[in-house]
């Protein structure tokens, strides 16, 4: 059954409609970009909403389409996890390591809200980086550094570091597709329709509440750190599943027990998240 629904949603270009989603939000990103000032980021996301003509369209658009783009990422990884030795090991490698990446893009984003999700969510990312032995403060000075330096580090990260480090990571892949919007007006359309109806969450901080729910795809883990240090619920069980993707090719002798992990650690997260997102 899981074999016929993956082989029946194979010949859906995810690649291609990655690419629209991943258009749409660097294009957004750049508009919303001229008015954020990471000195007053509190100040900047909230007046795109009220001051600055379709601010809040924009900034709509941007979210929107920036969680799209991750989504179809791991529903095109989904797909694909059957056919991984149809790629060499080191460009595997390389496209594994952009999930983080990408996922450190989209965390960022959060954080520079500035509003109370964002700033719960940047004191926890601190709170587990720092937790790492030996270059926890190191790697915190280099992704976010909030404490020291507001939110700066992390705006640089976001627009342009952290960018340019995925584009590295993901060009050979990259150069297999060509897409463009007349290619998907269906898909484009949907995008720029759904995404500039809505108003993108925005939540000021709200003072006597002690718990905040961080983005969609932290519940799992803002859950598993009520339990666990940081060290163990931030690092460590995150780098189960990326180790087990990156070894995730049918030459390995360990391929079935890889992918008996990955699944695993798919139902276990999703089981959080649905006991932080209900609790």
């Amino acid at each position: 059954m899981n074999s016929l629904f993956k082989e029946n949603i194979a010949g859906i270009k995810w690649g291609e409609w990655n690419l629209i989603a991943l258009f749409i939000s660097v294009l957004s990103g750049v508009l919303v970009a001229f008015q954020y000032n990471p000195a007053t980021p509190l100040y900047s996301a909230s007046s795109l909403d009220v001051l600055v003509p379709f601010g809040a369209s924009f900034r709509a658009l941007h979210f929107y389409s920036s969680q799209l783009f991750f989504l179809l990422t791991l529903v095109h990884l989904w797909v694909i996890l059957d056919r991984t030795d149809a790629y060499g090991r080191w460009q595997w490698i390389r496209l594994i390591a952009t999930l983080p990446v990408a996922l450190l893009i989209l965390f960022t984003g959060y954080i520079l809200r500035a509003d109370s999700t964002g700033s719960s969510a940047g004191l926890i990312a601190e709170n587990i980086i720092s937790a790492i032995p030996g270059i926890g403060n190191t790697l915190n000075d280099l992704l976010f550094s909030i404490t020291d330096d507001s939110l700066k580090r992390v705006y640089i990260n976001h627009v342009l570091g952290l960018g340019l480090v995925w584009g590295v990571l993901a060009w050979e892949h990259l150069r297999k597709y060509r897409t463009s919007f007349r290619h998907h007006p269906v898909l484009t359309a949907l995008i720029l329709l759904c995404c500039l109806l809505p108003t993108a969450p925005f939540e000021p901080e709200k003072l006597g509440v002690f718990h905040i729910a961080g983005p969609w795809f932290f519940l799992g883990l803002q859950e598993l750190l009520k339990f666990l240090p940081p060290l163990l619920a931030g690092v460590l069980f995150p780098g189960v599943l990326l180790i087990a993707l990156l070894f995730l090719q049918r030459h390995n002798k360990y391929y079935l027990q890889l992918r008996t992990v990955i699944l695993f650690w798919i139902g276990l997260y999703t089981l959080l998240s649905t006991i932080a997102l209900y609790h």
